[in-house]
């Protein structure tokens, strides 16, 4: 960093440290993309012994005093000017630790993000009272839990014998039909920390930290464990976050941002429900917990666990190269403990009863399966894909998408009543009534829901089974868990609260919705809500059913009727290879106006087996066809994946250097299509 200390008022000549005098320092301050580098100062003699690789410093940039982490100190620099002076030292405490530091280059560069963007997202702002307080003696190793339920899946034993042993094993678990798999988790992570050794848990959502926190507390200690969550106060997490870093406490659980977590001697790290879209941070450079804990344990040769009652194409490629081993349970173990699974026209005598059920959203094996669990006693789950009331609507006959006449915007039912009558379809755009829907296709005069959300569904069930409680779950209404007891439970799909006992019926409503979703990964996703409904429902010998709505000869269904979801992912993994997206081939989406776009193709050095797809427009059309911001793909070989991150970094950086406008550049986006 160029400049001498010339302000007004500035203080006395001040003296360099005796050793390594030059300190390398990452400016905590956005930047742009040609900046993406560490800056040299001078340290005073005054803050040699606080200056430690790691700590938190201030300095002056831009002419603005900002904060940043010191990286490293040095006999000399290659800057040729003269160097600014370290203000200040924070705190001795290095927070950025050496693997921390290796880590946040890792993601930087698989992602082609800037090294400062993700030491932003691992490390939790400073909190100077905390950091004050004096540390707390590490908790003691725990002892090693008996593991015996992993004996239940091929090579369970093993895996656990190896975390204890401090092998690198990695494994893709497929969890058994009703497994407590928060309990099996903390039983992984007891063993790693009975041996001296860490673990970092990452799970998709708030709910399931806490029941996995409290499975891990009875193992290894309510100190033992600490739970990394966004809702934490500043002081609570950094304290938390500090007690990582310091050794005290070895097993961390926590959503997204726990993947960071400063475990020393990783020895274990899991991720669980990897498919769920949570996993991935919506921040740049958008890294997903799965990959980051991948390198993790790759780096630190510790143990991995990618584990669900589903399996991702991602980790189907994984086992499939060999990178990483099943551990599923025999068939014999997987039908003893997976409820019945029913489809629509899985057979003719369905049929021939109700031959309507191709077309109906509740068919009459929906109401059989449900009245069944009633009467024993059980609670019914109803997933619905959407919360609220119809949200769309079609029409009845042809199934053309209900226009207003007024605005061609979408007809929905906004729900409710007008002088006791229910209040008749409405623009979803200019809010205009359509009391006299007539369709233009066909000249039908039915319409039909697209797809009817929890809050109608449960007025339907309602009138449809009187006298029995109806609760909903889902939106800012989440419940943890229902009592046993005959009850009507509606929910959205990740929205499901545990059952004390279990389900005894779920009733996976429309199907057909989620399976036609225009996106690349609607099948996986589909199945892997439906494998989580599911799994919550008692086997089938105590009379636990699964009723899904759609048709038994997709797939999709065949896969969760025989409960194989491996058997599907790998399909799955075989479709992408076969159409060139990910896993298979590393793909970027380069969102922004098409001059911006343009210019960036114009000076991306491109590998060698790059292929640009686009651009199409993305956001509102006008008449023409034209949008104000576009889309392209830009897709290589797997194996030139970082070379394509690097490329669209230096890509980025040149266009900075020119003040070009702005891009936003994803690396292997969920929302691809």
């Amino acid at each position: 960093m160029a400049g001498g200390d010339t302000r007004k008022g500035a203080k006395a000549e001040r003296t360099a440290a005796p050793h390594l005098p030059v300190a390398r320092v990452l400016v905590e301050v956005p930047l742009p993309a040609h900046l993406d580098r560490p800056f040299d100062y001078l340290l005073p003699d005054r803050l040699d012994k606080a200056a430690v690789p790691g700590c938190r410093v201030r300095v002056r940039f831009s002419g603005k005093l900002v904060d940043g982490f010191l990286l490293e100190r040095r006999e000399s620099s290659d800057f040729k000017g003269n160097l600014l002076w370290v203000e200040r030292v924070h705190s001795p405490e290095p927070v950025l630790s050496p693997e921390l530091l290796e880590l946040a280059r890792a993601v930087a560069a698989r992602y082609g993000g800037m090294l400062s963007d993700v030491v932003r997202l691992a490390i939790p702002p400073r909190q100077a009272k905390v950091e004050k307080e004096a540390p707390s003696e590490p908790v003691p190793a725990p002892a090693r839990p008996s593991g015996e339920a992993w004996g239940a899946y091929q090579h369970g034993g093993s895996f656990l014998d190896a975390v204890h042993a401090g092998r690198p094993a990695r494994a893709v678990w497929q969890a058994l039909p009703g497994e407590d798999w928060p309990t099996r988790l903390a039983e992984a992570a007891a063993t790693a920390a009975s041996a001296g050794r860490g673990a970092v848990i990452v799970v998709p959502d708030h709910r399931d930290v806490q029941r996995l926190h409290a499975a891990c507390a009875e193992l290894v200690g309510g100190d033992g464990v600490v739970a990394l969550v966004s809702d934490l106060g500043p002081a609570e997490r950094y304290r938390r976050w500090l007690s990582v870093l310091r050794g005290r406490t070895r097993v961390v659980v926590g959503t997204r941002a726990a993947m960071f977590a400063p475990v020393r001697d990783l020895g274990l790290a899991v991720v669980w429900d990897d498919g769920d879209d949570l996993h991935s941070y919506p921040q740049v450079p958008y890294p997903h917990a799965r990959d980051v804990l991948t390198h993790r344990a790759h780096a630190s040769g510790a143990a991995l666990v990618v584990g669900g009652f589903a399996r991702t194409a991602e980790a189907a490629l994984l086992v499939q190269s060999g990178w990483a081993r099943e551990i599923v349970a025999h068939r014999d173990q997987v039908r003893a403990a997976a409820p019945r699974v029913t489809a629509i026209g899985e057979d003719d005598t369905q049929l021939a009863r109700d031959p309507a059920a191709r077309a109906a959203r509740l068919p009459s094996v929906a109401f059989e399966a449900a009245r069944g669990a009633l009467r024993a006693g059980a609670p019914v789950l109803v997933q619905v894909p959407r919360r609220g009331y119809v949200p769309a609507l079609a029409c009845g006959d042809c199934r053309e998408s209900a226009r207003c006449r007024r605005c061609a915007g979408p007809l929905a039912l906004p729900g409710g009543t007008e002088d006791g009558a229910p209040k008749p379809a409405a623009c979803r755009w200019c809010g205009a009534a359509e009391a006299a829907f007539r369709c233009p296709s066909c000249g039908s005069r039915r319409l039909r829901a697209v797809a009817v959300g929890a809050g109608r569904t449960a007025e339907e069930l309602g009138r449809a089974f009187s006298g029995v409680a109806v609760r909903t779950s889902g939106g800012g209404e989440v419940l943890d868990s229902v009592p046993a007891g005959p009850a009507l439970v509606v929910c959205t799909p990740g929205a499901e609260p545990v059952a004390e006992g279990g389900y005894g019926a779920a009733l996976l409503l429309d199907g057909r919705t989620l399976l036609s979703r225009p996106e690349l990964r609607a099948s996986e996703q589909a199945l892997r809500l439906w494998f989580a409904a599911a799994g919550m429902v008692r086997p089938a010998k105590d009379g636990g059913r699964v009723v899904v709505m759609a048709d038994s000869s997709l797939q999709q269904v065949q896969a969760l009727v025989r409960w194989d979801p491996a058997w599907f992912a790998a399909l799955e993994l075989a479709g992408r290879e076969e159409l060139g997206f990910p896993p298979a081939r590393r793909v970027a989406a380069v969102d922004g106006t098409p001059e911006a776009i343009e210019s960036l193709l114009e000076v991306v050095e491109m590998p060698a087996t790059g292929e640009v797809l686009g651009p199409v427009p993305i956001g509102e059309v006008d008449e023409e066809g034209n949008s104000e911001r576009e889309r392209v793909l830009v897709r290589v070989e797997r194996a030139e994946g970082r070379a394509l991150a690097t490329a669209l970094h230096e890509a980025q950086a040149v266009r900075a250097a020119r003040k070009a406008a702005e891009l936003q550049v994803r690396l292997d986006p969920l929302e691809l299509l």
